[in-house]
């Protein structure tokens, strides 16, 4: 019996019921239409509400699928921007089976300029679903993964939801030893540039003039991981960033700081270790020493996680590659 092959020419033609909702699926001047296209190697024709799909039968197969369950997530209510076609196609492209409106309409926050913040790959939901179910929680992975935005997000709603008092994030400040010392201002002048990228993420969603007063009024505390010392902190939703920056004892010094009712996550990037090499990773070490305790996840991304300029992607993946060469060499 001869094996099917997936690199034969293949047509698809279909009609979707709902000419507005069509539209909004096509985007303007066809530019989703255009981003499928581009992405997945088929050319694609409109007639009215009549798709006809052309190119290999794998690519024409997986362009159907995203075009249905785009349609069906514009059908839910769910506007479909154009950064949305990426993330589809490579969700759709990895796992076939996967569903659009579990993944993109589950709504973690609603931004101050009432945009919806949610997952964008199976990862990101299983990091989602895991933080919802778990009191401690790991995220590890490269830059660009959402692991950061979508812990803040979490703590926020939970926030908003009265499950917990405050937020709390924090950061090590690894430089803190010889370079901190050559900025100008007094201590909190020069530690602010190490968590300036947990203020952007509480600005972006809350809103400027609402963060800064949450932040005066202690709801929300962002400060340097050293400041966790001698603490126990309770009713909150605490979130180490940089964590693969942590020594060993740093690492066992936060996890140790948590109260009742309370909620922890971690999140890090093991290839981007800016420790000298005489001192191991507390995030790596926690890693293998807590993979074990019930009631702890560990959640892993890859660079199919990318949520920022497709660019960020191709790099992470020439340096993981350059990486990997390396360590073969040796």
């Amino acid at each position: 019996m001869k094996k099917k092959s997936f690199t034969k020419p293949a047509t698809a033609e279909f009609s979707f019921p709902d000419n507005d909702a069509a539209q909004l699926l096509f985007g303007d001047l066809n530019r989703n239409l255009t981003a499928i296209e581009k992405s997945t190697g088929v050319s694609i024709g409109v007639r009215g509400t009549t798709v006809t799909i052309k190119g290999v039968q794998h690519e024409v197969a997986l362009a159907e699928t995203v075009l249905n369950q785009l349609f069906d997530l514009i059908k839910a209510g769910h506007p479909v921007y154009p950064q949305d076609i990426p993330y589809a196609i490579r969700i759709l492209e990895r796992s076939p089976k996967a569903g659009l409106k579990e993944i993109f309409l589950d709504q973690v926050y609603i931004t101050s300029n009432r945009s919806m913040v949610s997952p964008k790959s199976i990862n990101q939901k299983l990091y989602i679903e895991s933080i919802r179910a778990h009191d401690m929680v790991f995220g590890i992975g490269p830059a660009g993964t959402g692991k950061t935005y979508l812990a803040v997000a979490m703590a926020l709603s939970a926030l908003t939801s009265n499950q917990v008092k405050s937020i709390i994030l924090t950061r090590p400040a690894v430089e803190a030893g010889e370079r901190l010392g050559f900025l100008p201002g007094d201590i909190a002048q020069k530690i602010d540039p190490y968590l300036r990228p947990l203020h952007d993420a509480l600005n972006e969603m809350l809103g400027r003039e609402r963060a800064a007063e949450l932040v005066e009024q202690g709801i929300i505390e962002i400060a340097p991981l050293a400041f966790m010392r001698g603490r126990t902190l309770n009713c909150a939703f605490v979130i180490l960033d940089e964590a693969q920056n942590t020594t060993h004892e740093q690492m066992k010094m936060f996890l140790t700081r948590m109260g009742f009712n309370s909620k922890s996550v971690i999140t890090g990037d093991i290839t981007q270790i800016d420790l000298p090499s005489s001192q191991g990773s507390g995030l790596i070490r926690a890693s293998k020493i807590l993979k074990n305790i019930k009631g702890i996840s560990f959640n892993y991304f890859s660079d199919a996680d990318v949520v920022r300029h497709p660019l960020v992607q191709d790099i992470i993946r020439a340096y993981e590659k350059k990486r990997k060469g390396k360590a073969k060499d040796s």
